[in-house]
């Protein structure tokens, strides 16, 4: 039996990542296998900090052995001025900020829009988001502490400039940097990705982000949750922001050698060799089920059970832990009143899935540990594992929202989705129940539980772990929404 306290139905759903404007591009992609990931666009970051890890000799901090990722460039394309924000403002505010107004806006427009939204102080906002060097702050840092620290070491090296000839120079530098207004400045607030949201939609319940590393969108999932669950809200937005392809961050990850040396992102693949990060933002609109069913609205799935869980003491900040994956699964699985151990507990789960060869095999090894060997399965009885990550790059604090939209339209279109790259899978994968699909197909009913169910998984970097499960919605709600693309037809593998 299902928990029905925690019975919270997706009723809208909105994204902009690699190769995928909107609901359906992403859901075509997904469910033909697209692969979305390319080089860096030029302009992005100068050429000459790529270093390929052929090359002779390590590469140094200002150097990177990858340049490709999952790109939105030629889509992320806001007309501000609709949710009355003027152009002469854009500048100096954060791309990742305008892009979340416009994909929740989005988001509740496929919910129904204005049509029977709850009273505004009933409605709130939680986006996972990361306290990466965005671009915004990357250049106001230029402008105050690197023009200054250019000028003193130009000055020491020649002594003979003039003060108005350093100060010449001050200003060309600082002038390729973009205007200078004082009102930019707020556009850099962190928590403005979910406050500019709440401002423009005149949204007057909590809004706030959460940074949990790569967890931080499930773990605004389960935020929303709460706050519907306990009463204090009626409708949610929660989701992940991810715009940060600056060049430091691609440093951190190169100097971790977590990025792919062979710039390809193989989840679960037997010689899976790092992670290709990519950008994007997701949002979901939640309800309590009860209320989304009487109000008749269009149901994608149904969240079951949430888990947060960290690992607390480990050998090392940086290398993921069973351990607390294991707590955090387990206890979705509780709130849901499920076992997840159970023949026929789920059908699809939408793994982490980095391909790191670290953080693969944990995973590999909690999902044994959790939902059990599939000894004895056919090949057509084991669950699919999925991870987004294959076609679009790791997201970051927006990967579990990618996997979650992900999940929700697989049930909604009773289809299984594929992940690509992973011809030859990782040893660990055949001590699980867990097998992967190379090309999608008909989700059809199980005889012995007929109610779909999937899962997602989102672990984020120093231990916080996220796990969510989910449920086909009941038959009466699962139309589609006025004038939504059908989906592609699925293949039979």
């Amino acid at each position: 039996m299902t928990n029905p306290q925690l019975s919270v139905a997706i009723v809208g759903m909105a994204v902009l990542l690699p190769g995928a404007r909107g609901l359906d591009a992403y859901w075509h992609n997904l469910a033909g296998g697209v692969d979305a990931i390319g080089e860096v666009p030029a302009g992005r970051w100068d050429a000459d900090y790529y270093r390929p890890a052929s090359a002779a000799g390590p590469a140094g901090p200002d150097q990177v052995y990858c340049r490709r990722g999952g790109f939105v460039d030629a889509l992320a394309e806001v007309e501000v001025t609709r949710y009355g924000i003027m152009p002469a403002a854009v500048p100096g505010t954060e791309p990742d900020q305008l892009i979340a107004l416009d994909v929740a806006a989005a988001a509740l427009a496929d919910a129904g829009g204005e049509r029977g939204l709850p009273a505004r102080d009933r409605i709130g906002v939680v986006l996972g988001r990361g306290g990466y060097l965005t671009p915004g702050l990357a250049r106001l840092d230029q402008r105050v502490r690197t023009a200054g620290q250019l000028i003193r070491t130009l000055g020491e090296l020649v002594p003979d400039l003039s003060a108005d000839q350093l100060d010449r120079v001050r200003a060309a530098f600082t002038e390729r940097l973009g205007p200078d207004r004082p009102e930019s400045a707020i556009g850099l607030v962190p928590n403005l990705a979910a406050s500019r949201i709440a401002n423009r939609l005149d949204l007057r319940g909590p809004a706030y982000t959460v940074d949990a590393a790569c967890a931080s969108s499930l773990v605004a999932v389960d935020q929303a949750v709460t706050e519907l669950t306990s009463g204090r809200c009626d409708l949610m937005l929660a989701g992940g922001v991810h715009h940060c392809h600056d060049i430091t961050l691609w440093s951190v990850f190169s100097q971790l050698r977590a990025l792919s040396p062979s710039e390809r992102i193989r989840p679960f693949h037997r010689d899976a060799d790092g992670i290709l990060i990519g950008e994007g933002t997701g949002v979901v609109v939640l309800k309590r089920l009860a209320d989304a069913e009487r109000a008749g609205d269009r149901v994608y799935a149904v969240i079951r059970g949430t888990g947060v869980a960290g690992d607390g003491r480990t050998a090392s900040l940086v290398s993921p832990d069973p351990g607390g994956q294991t707590r955090a699964v387990r206890q979705a699985w509780r709130a849901a009143g499920l076992d997840p151990a159970a023949p026929r507990s789920l059908g699809l789960l939408e793994a982490h899935g980095t391909a790191t060869p670290a953080g693969d095999g944990a995973e590999l090894t909690t999902l044994a540990e959790v939902f059990g060997p599939g000894t004895g399965l056919a090949d057509e009885e084991r669950p699919v594992l999925g991870s987004v990550k294959s076609m679009i790059g790791h997201t970051m604090p927006a990967a579990g929202v990618a996997g979650l939209v992900k999940a929700a339209l697989a049930l909604h279109h009773a289809t299984l989705l594929p992940t690509l790259h992973c011809d030859d899978p990782h040893p660990g994968l055949g001590a699980t129940r867990f097998r992967t699909l190379a090309r999608a197909r008909p989700w059809d009913p199980d005889p012995g539980e007929p109610t779909r169910r999937a899962a997602v998984n989102a672990f984020g970097f120093g231990g916080i772990n996220a796990h969510v499960v989910l449920e086909e919605a009941p038959a009466a709600r699962r139309t589609a929404a006025p004038g939504r693309t059908p989906a592609p037809a699925a293949r039979r593998t």
